[in-house]
């Protein structure tokens, strides 16, 4: 049964090359981008096509203006009509990918063009299949959502940079929860497709996590010469990053037992102290009774409460953040051995200071995004 299905899935793809091939080049059509695309994201669930993936991150980076609509007509025609949990994830894991080439057009998509919040695969029976639909309706809700992250930032209107700090730092949280739900919870799940997905998916988490890390200790820096509101919305992420961080540290847990690679080095999940959560709310108290004869000034900030979305950072008397921080994490990137790419954190830099984000998500191809 197995082979008949692997046979049926090679006709399929074959067909879709031919069809792609003998189509006219337009602004919405690259027939070799097209055929690279279906290449990637092939229905052989034992076989990764990292050339043809690469190929795909190369032109999109090279000609963002020229291929982002062909690429996303392409994958989007894809998606739209497979019923195969194989092809899903692929195509899923190379938009991810694409996103990861961090072209400045990205940030116009929008909402993702396809939908697969309700997916079903068409192929396995739904005792077999449930853990495969339940991952790929999680893994394109978090791609989703990050889309239209990218497209909010350039449409936040112009705030003091408090406020921008933390509505970018409950955006990160909310992808954080999204990321949380990706997870393989069948039996059947322990295939080489999956554990890529999750490579992809705890790296991001990594990106997301260093992110806040900073965000946090930008806001910090100037909570005693922020407003209320703002002050109560830090109190706010604070509090829902303490609820978060356990499930965290179970999460990564749960990757090292299951193999994924890149979770084996991640540093420690540090709770944060329960006395910096009492400062902030005896800083509350404070600027209330300031308020009273000062006069209340939350009418002039703009920000976004998002509830029940929260990372866990860490808050203490050392966080120190300088315009040089960038450049010293960098300086840490690079020296990392390619076979390890998370290294330990240097006690005196911030506490759990993000180290060594992949090279897929700052510079060249996504090679850790790997196809």
């Amino acid at each position: 049964m197995k082979l008949w299905k692997r046979a049926a899935g090679i006709l399929k793809d074959q067909n879709s090359i031919w069809v792609a091939s003998l189509s006219p080049k337009t602004t919405y059509r690259i027939p070799d981008l097209e055929t690279a695309i279906i290449k990637a994201t092939s229905h052989d669930e034992f076989h990764v096509d990292y050339k043809n993936a690469q190929r795909v991150f190369k032109w999109i980076r090279t000609s963002p203006s020229l291929c982002l609509k062909p690429l996303i007509r392409g994958l989007s025609k894809r998606m739209d009509k497979t019923k195969c949990w194989v092809v899903a994830l692929k195509g899923l894991i190379l938009m991810h990918g694409v996103f990861c080439c961090k072209i400045k057009e990205l940030n116009n998509i929008g909402r993702l063009p396809f939908d697969l919040s309700n997916f079903h695969d068409g192929h396995l029976r739904p005792i077999d299949s449930w853990g495969f639909n339940n991952f790929v309706r999680s893994y394109y809700s978090f791609l989703d959502q990050r889309s239209a992250s990218l497209y909010d930032q350039i449409t936040m209107p112009n705030v003091d940079p408090i406020s921008q700090d933390l509505v970018k730092l409950q955006e990160c949280q909310s992808l954080l929860d999204l990321l949380l739900q990706i997870k393989p919870r069948a039996s059947n799940m322990k295939v080489t497709l999956i554990l890529e997905a999750m490579d992809c998916v705890v790296i991001e988490m990594y990106d997301v996590y260093s992110r806040i890390c900073s965000g946090v200790a930008r806001v910090l820096m100037r909570i005693y010469s922020a407003g209320k509101l703002q002050i109560s919305i830090a109190l706010k992420v604070l509090q829902k990053a303490t609820q978060q961080s356990e499930e965290l540290f179970l999460y990564f847990e749960f990757c090292r037992g299951f193999g994924v690679l890149n979770s084996l080095e991640l540093p420690k999940v540090i709770q944060i102290p329960e006395e910096d959560i009492r400062e902030l709310e005896r800083i509350i108290d404070g600027v209330s009774e300031n308020n009273s004869t000062n006069g209340d000034h939350e009418g002039a900030i703009v920000v976004r409460d998002i509830e029940n979305r929260a990372l866990r950072t860490i808050i203490t008397d050392k966080w120190e953040v300088f315009e040089e921080d960038h450049l010293i994490n960098n300086q840490i990137v690079e020296n990392v051995d390619a076979s390890n790419p998370f290294v330990d954190p240097d006690p005196n830099l911030l506490p759990l200071v993000p180290l060594s984000v992949p090279a897929a998500y700052n510079h060249d191809l996504p090679d850790l995004i790997s196809f």
